[in-house]
């Protein structure tokens, strides 16, 4: 799974305009070889995400750092990493892509002017299978054998020189998680790159090289390979066991809900003071004018209220960056083809709807690598009702206003952490259910094979992880900064329209009021009032709008001051009321971004359509019963 900047946005626009003097180099490998590793420390964070034209895969484009490259004649080189690929058979979207820009085949993007790719060297046997299709272009191409500490760790022997002649290409041993060989990298770019660009020409030829050609390329050189770890069979005897493993994943993850509501709440203390401080301070110092309540109310009310949840999303994304970059993440896929099985799917169905925890935008992405187009669809139209990270406002806001903060055992697990941890599962059993509906009825298709290779545990670097986090702060940020700040500023405008004699309305009386007001009647059933259902109606745009769109509603009435909008949320809404609010949002489709991507991945209106009304009914009636059995029980 890679979680790269496009994980809460919808990738857009064409890639970057291309000068005589700009020289491209494309980042080729399998998956988990380390190819998103290289690309970002060749590019740092100088990076842009987009669709190529026509398609809907997604690629990554980064200009390298320029210092390292001295031709005197490129201005500067752009990097683009092409999605993991095992070969170039073209079966899949993803390897149809990288063929067509090799090829120079592609609209809107000159055929690269040299060729990374980079390969895992403790696999070296199996991997080298996609160097000759890859060399066949004709491009300046380097191999990279990736993870040459590990190699050598685990007594691993290889005779580069030897492969490099073998493949007619050169060859380097690298470490690209911590920089390690790649003097060999800049020196090969300076050497390919300053000569006048070639003729633009589709050479790719078809070459029969097959398991055993990369053997003997392999063997010719001089490779050993590392046999696994004692440690690596060890960790797989107990994560891969049939009970033992889903226990130890279902552990994991239950400590991780529990250090949301602790490791996360000083964070989000300090934060939570900051916005209000600064609010106060703006209040004190401005005049009195209806620019000082639009800034005070809207901006700080609406935006600061959702910028206080940004600890806790960041610990998630940390969780799982850890996780995937330990190898566990793979073994987790394993463990989980069994499930899959159960349900029709398949094993590579299982990092798409990881991906969804993040955001389902990648996970819908994420699903074109699935051969099998009824698995790929059953996929996208089942990945929404994963728990993404823009429901963790409206959860965390929700349990922690109405569930007491109780340990159940000692200070390792509370009544709060239990309680996020069961809308996950909610969200993940109403995916199973619909994945086996769909898989038994309309979308009914064989069963297929699942391959997977296991990396090699180890510790993730924490410069990758800092640099996975910060990409993920940038995005939320700009998504606060963007289309929740709009949204916070329309309401805002919108609760003191229609004037009266120069004065607001009651809020009840504005117009977003009377918008509250109008669906009222539809949404009283499950215990939710008139400003509960303006914020229903700001979230179609993202989820995590309706916690701004509260603290812009109690900021206006002066009811939300000092960051307190869980006491005043306690006091306008029923534990009932409560729980129909957490079950509707568990099962509703409301992100209209993720809408356009399903459009795109599936060539027209019918399926989004389909999907958004079936998850709407879901919500409704989840809510619904939720709202009725709680007020039974209380």
């Amino acid at each position: 799974m890679k979680l790269s900047s496009a994980e809460c946005h919808t990738p857009a626009g064409p890639p970057r305009a291309f000068s005589p003097r700009t020289r491209l180099v494309a980042i080729v490998g399998p998956p988990n070889a380390g190819k998103s590793t290289l690309f970002n420390r060749l590019t740092g964070l100088h990076q842009k995400v987009a669709n190529y034209p026509g398609v809907t895969v997604e690629h990554r484009m980064g200009r390298l750092k320029a210092r390292y490259i001295d031709t005197g004649i490129v201005h500067h080189v752009e990097l683009v990493d092409l999605p993991g690929i095992y070969s170039l058979n073209a079966r899949s979207e993803d390897e149809r892509v990288t063929r067509d820009v090799l090829a120079g085949l592609m609209p809107g993007v000159p055929r690269p002017d040299a060729v990374l790719l980079i390969l895992d060297s403790t696999n070296l046997g199996r991997q080298l299978m996609l160097a000759a299709p890859v060399l066949a272009t004709e491009l300046p191409t380097m191999v990279l054998l990736n993870m040459s500490d590990d190699l050598a760790r685990r007594g691993g022997v290889l005779n580069v020189p030897e492969l490099s002649k073998k493949l007619g290409a050169p060859v380097a041993l690298v470490t690209a998680s911590t920089g390690k060989g790649f003097d060999e990298i800049y020196d090969f770019l300076n050497a390919q790159l300053a000569p006048p660009r070639p003729i633009q020409l589709p050479i790719l030829q078809d070459v029969p090289k097959t398991r055993k050609w990369a053997a003997q390329m392999s063997l010719a050189s001089g490779y050993v390979a590392p046999a696994p770890t004692k440690w690596t069979r060890r960790l797989d005897k107990i994560f891969l066991h049939p009970v033992a493993g889903p226990v130890i994943f279902l552990t994991v993850v239950l400590a991780l809900f529990q250090s949301i509501f602790t490791l996360a709440k000083p964070l989000m203390d300090g934060i939570a003071a900051l916005v209000s401080g600064s609010g106060d301070l703006l209040k004190a110092v401005l005049p009195e004018s209806v620019f000082r309540d639009l800034l005070v109310e809207g901006v700080w009310g609406g935006v600061g209220t959702v910028i206080t949840f940004l600890p806790q999303i960041l610990l998630l994304f940390l969780f799982i960056g850890f996780l995937e970059d330990s190898g566990y993440l793979a073994r987790a896929a394993l463990i989980a083809d069994r499930t899959m099985k159960m349900i029709g799917l398949q094993g590579k169905s299982f990092i798409p709807l990881i991906s969804a925890y993040a955001c389902a935008i990648p996970a819908v992405l994420a699903a074109r690598t699935i051969e099998n187009k009824r698995d790929r669809m059953a996929t996208i139209l089942i990945a929404p009702l994963m728990t993404c990270s823009a429901r963790l406002p409206i959860y965390v806001l929700i349990i922690a206003a109405f569930i007491p903060d109780k340990h159940v055992i000692g200070p390792l697990l509370g009544m709060r952490a239990i309680a996020m941890l069961s809308l996950y599962i909610l969200g993940f059993l109403a995916a199973v259910a619909t994945a086996r509906l769909l898989k038994s009825s309309i979308l009914r298709s064989e069963r297929t094979p699942f391959v997977l290779e296991m990396p090699p545990y180890r510790w993730p670097k924490p410069s990758q992880l800092a640099m996975r986090l910060i990409d993920r702060g940038k995005v939320f940020l700009h998504r606060a900064g963007t289309l929740i700040l709009t949204v916070a500023v329309v309401l805002w405008i919108l609760l003191h329209v229609p004037t009266h004699n120069g004065k607001a309305p009651e809020i009840e009386h504005s117009i977003a009021g009377q918008v509250g007001h109008f669906i009222e009647p539809a949404i009283k059933p499950i215990g939710l009032d008139w400003k509960f259902g303006i914020g229903l109606i700001s979230s179609l745009a993202a989820r995590e709008t309706i916690v701004g769109t509260l603290g812009t509603i109690y900021g206006t009435e002066g009811k939300e001051t000092n960051g307190k909008l869980q006491e005043a949320v306690r006091k306008d809404l029923s534990p009932a009321g409560a729980a129909a609010l957490l079950i509707f949002f568990a099962f509703a489709l409301q992100c209209m971004s993720t809408i356009a991507v399903v459009r795109r991945e599936t060539g027209g209106w019918k399926w989004p359509a389909i999907q958004f009304s079936y998850m709407l009914v879901l919500a409704y009636v989840g809510a619904f019963a939720a709202y009725h059995v709680v007020t039974w029980l209380s």
